[in-house]
């Protein structure tokens, strides 16, 4: 079983020819694909995959954004710790029966129980100012110690900072060359790999651009490599591939910071943080309130009265969720109230300057309530029946499908295995 996620990943670069996807559609027809899966509030990557291998949305799980919540400092940390995850994931089920498996860049499997693990991680600059250190990271954190060298010398070629830069292609093409790798040497029973350019160039470029199409057109090259390196390694035949993604994507024109409220309001002081009463900590497309007392209900009253008496033209850029909404989809049981932006408008975290403020390029994050939000889902190989569509599904039936496939019972997920994908036995 192989899961590969393409990172920003729409419904649309498989099913219109025009993306260029010839070796995901070539797998698709021989197998079953989704009009479209939602995903998670918010719509990140790191509360997206945990939920892939959970089957379960980030209420249970625990992973509720990519980055902690930080009202007095940003440090750069991001949710990279598997231990994080509150409930059982297809590593540690697949571990208890003794199957081997492969995790390649995932999110949040610092110290996963995968049998071989590249963990997506890297180390934060030492001086200000500084840059990330990736590479001793991965060294460091790469499990059995000197696998990461063990790629190097027979994958990758010696790796440098630059080649984990989202702002190349080549960071596609060496996961793919590891998981290659992975799945010749030691032929796992279960891989998971994470692609990420696309979603680096849509944030660039929006929904389309020309890095866009490029990017896609690497990362369609990688499934390729991975789809040959089960064919090398003599098990293609009892293979199932699952390619999905994490989230869609939005253009954005207009930018919200309703730190600003809090500022003006005496609740959030940008100049003195340790001195704070309610902090929103933004997501892309949404934002979170943090309350310093979570008891602390009159607070909480001054806040939706602040964004209530905002003018009717800046109220309408976005809608408060409360916390029945915010249990409905799954979302950190820990909040309150959360802002949901409309198509077109994202978050600034900013507690200065204006409220309204420009913005370019595209985001993810948004409430998971419109078509341009899903991500994809293709599956193929031992098991999948042909000419199958789901209209619809969510990120959390992803993981009782693949526990299906590996024959590992899995019933603390709380996503829909659809039989329609299944040839029958």
């Amino acid at each position: 079983m192989i899961l590969i996620s393409i990172d920003g990943l729409r419904p649309e670069f498989y099913k219109d020819p025009t993306w260029s996807m010839v070796n995901l559609r070539q797998g698709m027809k021989t197998g079953a694909y989704s009009d479209g899966v939602t995903g998670v509030f918010p719509s990140v990557t790191y509360p997206s995959h945990t939920t892939m291998i959970t089957g379960v949305k980030p209420l249970k799980h625990g992973v509720y954004y990519n980055t902690p919540s930080e009202p007095l400092e940003v440090t750069g940390k991001w949710m990279w710790e598997y231990n994080t995850i509150k409930v059982p994931t297809i590593f540690s089920v697949a571990k208890e029966k003794g199957l081997k498996t492969a995790s390649v860049f995932w999110p949040v499997s610092v110290g996963s129980p995968a049998s071989y693990n590249v963990p997506e991680y890297w180390y934060l600059p030492e001086t200000k100012g500084g840059k990330r250190n990736m590479t001793k990271a991965l060294s460091e954190n790469a499990f059995p110690k000197g696998l990461y060298e063990e790629i190097e010398q027979k994958a990758t070629g010696k790796l440098e900072e630059i080649d984990f830069d989202g702002d190349y292609l080549s960071i596609d093409d060496n996961m793919s060359r590891i998981s290659g790798y992975l799945i010749r040497k030691y032929k796992p029973s279960f891989l998971a790999v994470h692609l990420v350019a696309v979603d680096h160039f849509e944030h660039e470029q929006g929904r389309d651009g020309d890095k866009v199409r490029s990017s896609l057109a690497g990362v369609d090259r990688g499934i390729k490599a991975i789809i040959e390196a089960t064919e090398k390694a003599g098990i293609k035949d009892k293979t199932t591939f699952i390619i999905t993604g994490d989230h869609g994507f939005v253009d954005i024109h207009t930018a919200i910071a309703p730190n600003i409220l809090l500022s003006q309001a005496g609740l959030y002081d940008p100049n003195n943080k340790a001195n704070w009463k309610a902090y929103f900590h933004s997501a892309g497309g949404s934002a979170f309130l943090q309350l310093k007392d979570k008891n602390d209900t009159k607070t909480l009253e001054k806040v939706k009265q602040l964004l209530d008496k905002l003018p009717a033209n800046q109220k309408a850029l976005f809608e408060v969720k409360d916390r029945a909404a915010l249990d409905a989809v799954g979302s950190d049981p820990n909040v309150l109230l959360a802002i949901a932006p409309k198509q077109g408008v994202t978050v600034s975290g900013a507690a200065t300057g204006e409220f309204l403020r420009a913005a370019s390029g595209g985001t993810h994050g948004f409430f998971p309530d419109f078509k341009e939000i899903q991500t994809g889902f293709v599956a193929f190989g031992k098991g999948i029946k042909q000419g199958a569509v789901v209209p619809e599904m969510g990120l959390q039936d992803i993981a009782p499908l693949i526990a299906k496939l590996l024959k590992i019972d899995f019933p603390s997920a709380d996503g829909t295995l659809y039989p329609e994908l299944l040839v029958k036995e």
